[in-house]
This record gives structure tokens, sequence and C-alpha cells, in this order.
């Protein structure tokens, strides 16, 4: 009762792979982004899960995580998003984990070391096209891959962006970038003499466009169930981690009873007043304080004060019969009532990404491999 925990349906994470599987080109690879602890769902289980599920590239930013993978699953191709250094070439090259390499000084830093392993690092050039961020700028590409071809311990094998932006209403910004990427890949290319493995689309891109798949795509939030409400999208997903804690204490209160730091809340009535076992410590943001809800017994009960470091109050109502050990949804469905991240987001002022990575990475993590529960759109 002392601390919150999360529920992952493992099937969910199936289902919404299939289901973007069932709008892609069978050519194309399904490169999932895997990158901060799984998007709180768990790394290693969501990567197992998901190369069960047929996909055979994972992403992450960093070299730790691909090394946590690597010791799970020896055989599936993971690309580390982030710079590596080159003090890091012989753990690469041993566990067969590729990098992106982000500018000629950082290309011939990686060769060198490299060549004083004796080996050859495979990598992929990551080309800025417009997102202003990692990259060599696509008007050098050409010119950044010349400039590697020549060191030997270096094979570029892969070239790859990332959009700043794709809005269906307004697609000039993501098609400038896609042709400024489509123009590089044919000049590197020319000059390499065969394909490069290509691959641009993240989340969004992919919804909306086709015609990017290229070799691979790179879903993250999409395939965690976020985001695929628009109906000119191409494929619909759900979310299938659910966060609950546990109520630890019910009491009556009186009318105008002030409740929790600087008695922001007073009751208008009398009620039952549920404190729960989670806080902004735990991920919940303060930002809920007198805003959110939780759901128990299947009933939205409003948050009453400030969320404080590890408990929350909750409005339970004057007939409610909950006690202490009931359990509280803060993330999910119960009964015929849901309350999803992208609810939290809005109220938040930020995005369904943060409020899931939020979560306490430390919070336990319970894997169920059960039927799908079938949730409703989310919020």
């Amino acid at each position: 009762m002392n601390s919150s925990w999360v529920e992952i349906n493992s099937t969910g994470l199936r289902d919404n792979i299939a289901a973007l599987r069932a709008a892609i080109r069978s050519t194309t690879e399904i490169m999932f982004v895997v990158k901060a602890n799984a998007y709180g769902h768990g790394l290693v289980p969501m990567a197992e899960t998901a190369t069960q599920a047929g996909v055979r590239w994972l992403a992450v930013a960093h070299l730790h995580e691909a090394l946590e993978i690597r010791g799970a699953l020896p055989d599936v191709n993971i690309l580390v998003m982030g710079v590596v250094d080159a003090e890091d070439v012989p753990v690469l090259t041993h566990e067969r984990i590729t990098p992106i390499v982000v500018s000629v000084e950082h290309g011939r830093t990686l060769a060198d070391a490299a060549r004083r392993a004796n080996t050859t690092l495979e990598a992929h050039l990551k080309v800025d096209t417009g997102m202003g961020r990692l990259g060599a700028p696509w008007q050098d590409a050409p010119e950044t891959y010349h400039q590697l071809r020549r060191e030997k311990g270096l094979e570029i094998a892969g070239l790859c962006s990332h959009f700043a932006t794709v809005e269906p209403n307004e697609p000039q910004r993501a098609e400038e970038q896609a042709e400024r990427f489509l123009e590089v890949a044919r000049a590197l290319e020319a000059q390499r003499g065969q394909p490069l493995f290509k691959h641009l689309s993240s989340s969004r891109a992919i919804l909306y466009h086709p015609e990017w798949d290229l070799d691979a795509i790179r879903p993250g939030i999409c395939l965690y169930g976020y985001g695929t409400n628009d109906p000119r999208m191409r494929f619909r997903t759900r979310p299938f981690l659910q966060w609950k804690a546990s109520v630890m204490q019910v009491k009556a209160v009186p009318a105008h009873f002030p409740v929790g730091y600087y008695g922001t809340y007073t009751t208008d009535a009398p009620t039952r007043m549920a404190v729960l076992s989670v806080g902004y410590a735990d991920g919940y943001h303060r930002a809920l304080s007198n805003r959110g809800h939780v759901l128990i017994r299947g009933r939205r009960c409003p948050v009453i004060g400030r969320v404080s470091m590890n408990w929350v109050t909750v409005d339970l109502g004057p007939t409610s019969e909950a006690g202490a050990g009931d359990e509280a949804v803060l993330i999910g469905q119960q009964g015929d009532a849901s309350i999803w991240a992208g609810e939290l987001a809005k109220i938040c002022r930020t995005i369904p990404y943060e409020i899931l990575v939020g979560i306490d990475g430390a919070a336990e993590r319970r894997y169920l491999n059960g039927a799908s529960t079938n949730p409703p759109s989310q919020k």
C-alpha cells in the first residue's frame, strides 16, 4: 500500500504492431523506438515483446540502453540515435550495435578507434534536413559522406534524418525535409554504387505519409497507443499501460473542510475523502492539483487539494463505500470509465510522452499477457 505500480498488457503492444504492419508494405522494416525505458513501459520487456512480434530493429538514445537490450536479445539489430564516443567503438563492434555519425569529425574519431582495434564499425549517417539538432547539414551531406568513405575502419551503411514537424494541414515543411533527404540519398547512393538503408519517418509521419516509409520506419508513441485518433491516419492503436495506486485511508469530512497544503481546496458539503499512495515524487504532476481525476470503484473521483510529494487526496463522494486497500487507477480503465495519459497531458499543458516517461522508473512494472482489454479511444 506504500507505492504506486504500473501494469502493462504486452498483448496490447503486439496488437499495435500488427495494426502497423498491416498498414505498411512488407519490405519496410519496423525500427521500434524503446528509448527512455520504452517510454516508461520497461525497456527489456517491450524489446522482447516487439521481437516476438517480428520486429527486427530497435532504436535507443544511449549506448547503455543498447547494452541492456543486447544482454537479453543477442540477435536483434540495435541503433543508437545519440552520439557515441571513440572509446565506445570496441563494445559497439563486439556487441554488433550500430551508431549514428553526425559529422566528418565524429566519423573520423570513430574510424580511428576502429582501426586501432583492427575492426570495422558499421554506422548510419545522420543528416539534419531541418530539425536543427544532430546531424550533418543536408547541403554538406554529400561531401561529408565523400570524406567518410575514405576512412578505413568505418562503413556508412545507412542514412537517416528526423522531421521537425508533420502537420497534415500545413505539409510544406515536412515535404521540404523529405525532398532534401531523398535528394541527399540519391547523391550518396550514386557515390556508393549501391543502396543505403534509409529511414526517415517517426510516428506522425508514418501515420500520414506512406510515401516516406522507405527501408525502415521508426515508430515510437504510436506503438504505445497514443496519437492515432485522426480518421485520416493509416491505422489505429490503443494504450496498454495502466498506472495504479492504493487507497491508504478513507475518512468522512464535514463541509468547509480545508484539504492539503495551504488549504487550496475546501469541501462544499460533507463527503468522504481518500488518501492515495502516490505523489509528485512518483511522477504524478503537481499541475493535477484540484484538476485531475482518478478512478475508484469505476467512478471518476476528483483530485482535491495540492498533490504532495508522496500522497494525493481525492473526493469519493458522500455515499462511496470505498475503503483502505482499494485500487485507484491514475492512468487506465476501470469498469466503463477511463483516464489516459493524453487527458493528463492536456491538464498539465504538456504531451503524453512526458506523462509516460515521468512515471517513476523504480515503480514496479507488472506484465500481463492476457487478452487486450480493448479500451476506448484515448482522450
